[in-house]
């Protein structure tokens, strides 16, 4: 094994540096892996570019990258149900302790979960990373690693449609059609939703959109009113859609999306914008929409490898940009200018296919 560890480290605001780590021990109950394939998601962008993301400050030097999937070299000494060359995906949230959230299922909302990527905790766009064998996933032969890593902003799309309760036969709109707009549609089309609507500034995202399922694109323009926009989707659709998951975080979105649900139904919050929003709140209390949260996603990773395994979702098509590991700056670079859907890091220099 080579004793190299070539690491992707945030060190401040601006400052990214690739630089070679020691490759790490297995505690008791983690696995050391080679890692394979790392996506680049945004807010590995917006720490690099913004040194913080909300309450999340960046103190000290932080390896990045939380989308991932590698291979197992090393098992610790409790661990039993993996072993060395096992194919893996990795859930990047692990909590520290079973207090009452973990017990109830919802072990994401706990304060103090451990998080790749999120300061201060290590993330693993690196060759080597030792990870919890509990949140790591075995692969069947059918689904690729880059696959793998995809589960991860996959399973932002399937705790939003849980929560938001896409079911048979149900309408969706969707707002933003970046890669978490996309992963929701794959999703909310696979659990049954009779038609989907999707809004965008961009016609080549929802040219994507389109390609993966989408009943209706609609191209929005940055100043077009909230209520008119509501308006143009209820024309489009043939009526309200029942379920509204907003990818964007913009507050004209936001309010577009209270507008345009209908009567008792359901607005889930999946984007991240200002702390502080001013939104048509009256006008969804009185025709009791509901209004969601989500924060990441818990118990996700078994139904996203069986959709995956199954060929009930694809998100093969979302891959549009591969750099190797040394490069990592300038897919960073590409992610920041927006281009394409989600860039891949290939870790492995001995294996770059996906």
């Amino acid at each position: 094994m080579a004793q190299e560890n070539l690491s992707v480290v945030l060190h401040a605001k601006g400052d990214l540096r690739l630089e070679t780590r020691p490759v790490p021990e297995p505690g008791p109950n983690e696995v050391l892996l080679q890692m394979h394939s790392v996506g680049i998601c945004g807010s590995d962008v917006h720490y690099w570019q913004n040194g913080r993301i909300g309450d999340f400050v960046l103190k000290k030097p932080m390896v990045l990258g939380h989308e991932a999937a590698g291979r197992v070299v090393k098992v610790g000494s409790a661990v039993t149900h993996l072993k060395p060359g096992d194919r893996v995906a990795i859930e990047p949230g692990v909590p520290r302790e079973m207090d009452e959230f973990f017990k109830g299922g919802q072990y994401n909302l706990s304060p103090t979960i451990f998080f790749c990527a999120t300061p201060p905790d290590d993330g693993n766009l690196c060759r080597y990373y030792t990870h919890s064998a509990n949140f790591c996933y075995k692969l069947p032969d059918n689904v690729t690693f880059e696959e793998g890593a995809l589960i991860e902003p996959l399973s932002v799309g399937i705790h939003a449609c849980r929560r938001a309760g896409v079911t048979l036969g149900s309408t969706v709109l969707i707002c933003g059609a970046g890669p978490i707009g996309l992963v929701s549609l794959l999703v909310a089309k696979a659990m049954g939703a009779s038609k989907v609507i999707i809004t965008d500034l961009f016609a080549e995202r929802l040219g994507m959109a389109k390609e993966l399922g989408a009943d209706f694109q609609l191209t929005v323009k940055k100043d077009d009113g909230s209520q008119q926009l509501a308006k143009k989707v209820e024309d489009t659709l043939g009526a309200q859609p029942q379920i509204t998951i907003e990818c964007t975080g913009v507050e004209s979105c936001i309010q577009t999306a209270l507008y345009a649900t209908r009567s008792g139904g359901v607005v889930m919050l999946v984007g991240l914008g200002a702390p502080m929003t001013t939104v048509p709140l009256v006008n969804a209390a009185v025709r009791e929409v509901d209004i969601r949260g989500v924060f990441r996603y818990c118990n996700t990773w078994p139904m996203a490898i069986a959709m995956l395994s199954s060929g009930k979702v694809n998100v093969k098509p979302l891959v549009t940009h591969r750099f190797p590991l040394e490069q990592a700056v300038q897919a960073f670079e590409t992610t920041r200018q927006g281009l394409g859907i989600k860039v891949m890091l290939k870790c492995d220099e001995n294996d770059q296919s996906p």
